[in-house]
């Protein structure tokens, strides 16, 4: 089964953005005497070891300060991996029964990437976000922010001292980007997110998109076996609409568990609703199927550039993808033409859809619908 946490229902879909593995890093504390302040953004579940000491104590997997025996509190500054929209914040004391902090608060602030601890202290404006809260021991803490917006950067706070095993800041990516540079539209660095998926039994389907490579099986994305036989299926949405020219589909670490064949599809659909997405009929293939082979990086050509918002890969008839790469270059809006295409190759439920995003009239959206195909 796989190491990585998923996101919980109260923050289903959105991106921890603070994990290690896209980029979070922990910067600065006023104490970590007992547990670094590294192990704060790790992306893997804390564990614990009853028997492990070291000189300074008992070994915990988590961020932990001695008790403090002066005014004040203790803090910590953690660079977002990916900047974006903060939507909630867990944090979490799992194996602190006894040594947990009693409150905490977080604050954030936009700075550059490249800010300096003594900028974050001494020129960033900090806002609070989570306002002192109660904390229970060795328990998942979860709270929605206060104050919803951008920010690069987290201020964890705790009152007075103690010890946390991690912080999740739950959210959406916002990076900023290169203007007219190929990236992977995919990648959660530059924006993606797995919205959907026919089953994630073994792995979150947000591994799928991580910047860096997996080091085992549990770090890819990979269904259950399909019991009859059947295919599985995942939804990216992508950073940017953009056109793609290469695909890259690695199994890598799979060597019995691999799909038999794999395919991608292509939508342009700006801001669909998650469930038009999923029954849709609108979707262009833009690689073919393909026989998949094992720990192997597959490079594919598309046979349609786009633009494209969304890619759905789908797997026969089940099995493990280690990581999707989807190169191409983001553009500002797709032309006219693309989405007035789109829009008359959409079904009818899904094309009533997205006209109600303009009116919300249900006689008026099936109306205009009944209209297509539209020429302007």
């Amino acid at each position: 089964m796989s190491k990585q946490p998923e996101a919980p229902a109260a923050f289903a879909g959105m991106v921890d953005l603070a994990r290690a593995d896209i980029g979070g890093q922990a910067l600065a504390c006023s104490d970590d005497f007992f547990a670094g302040m590294d192990h704060l953004v790790r992306p893997e579940p804390a564990v614990f070891d009853p028997d492990a000491y070291t000189e300074r104590g008992k070994l915990m997997d988590g961020w932990e300060s001695r008790r403090k025996r002066v005014p004040g509190h203790d803090w910590c500054i953690v660079k977002l991996g990916v900047p974006g929209v903060v939507r909630g914040v867990d944090i979490d004391t799992a194996h602190f029964l006894g040594n947990h902090p009693p409150y905490a608060s977080v604050e954030a602030t936009r700075m550059p990437n490249e800010a300096s601890v003594e900028q974050l202290q001494d020129e960033a404006v900090w806002t609070e976000v989570v306002p002192p809260m109660p904390l229970q021991r060795g328990s998942h803490n979860l709270q929605a922010v206060a104050i919803v917006g951008e920010w690069s950067h987290v201020r964890l706070r705790i009152y007075p001292d103690g010890g946390v095993a991690r912080l999740r800041i739950w959210g959406e990516p916002k990076p900023a980007r290169e203007e007219g540079a190929e990236i992977d539209l995919a990648c959660i660095q530059q924006g993606g997110q797995a919205l959907a998926c026919s089953d994630m039994f073994f792995s979150p389907m947000n591994n799928l998109i991580l910047p860096r490579p997996a080091e085992d099986m549990g770090g890819g994305w990979e269904t259950r076996r399909s019991r009859p036989p059947g295919d599985d299926w995942i939804i990216v949405k992508l950073g940017a609409p953009g056109r793609v020219s290469q695909v890259v589909f690695d199994t890598k670490h799979f060597k019995g568990s691999f799909p038999d064949t794999i395919a991608l599809d292509g939508l342009y659909w700006p801001d669909a609703p998650l469930p038009a997405l999923v029954d849709t009929d609108s979707w262009a293939e833009i690689v073919p199927r393909f026989e998949a082979s094992a720990d192997n990086a597959h490079l594919k050509s598309v046979s349609d550039a786009g633009p494209w918002t969304h890619v759905r890969m789908r797997i026969y008839p089940d099995g493990g993808v280690s990581r999707l790469r989807v190169y191409g270059t983001p553009v500002d809006d797709a032309p006219v033409d693309a989405r007035l295409a789109a829009l008359n190759a959409m079904d009818a439920s899904a094309a009533a859809a997205a006209l109600m995003r303009c009116c919300g009239s249900r006689r008026w959206a099936d109306q205009m619908t009944a209209q297509r195909p539209f020429q302007s």
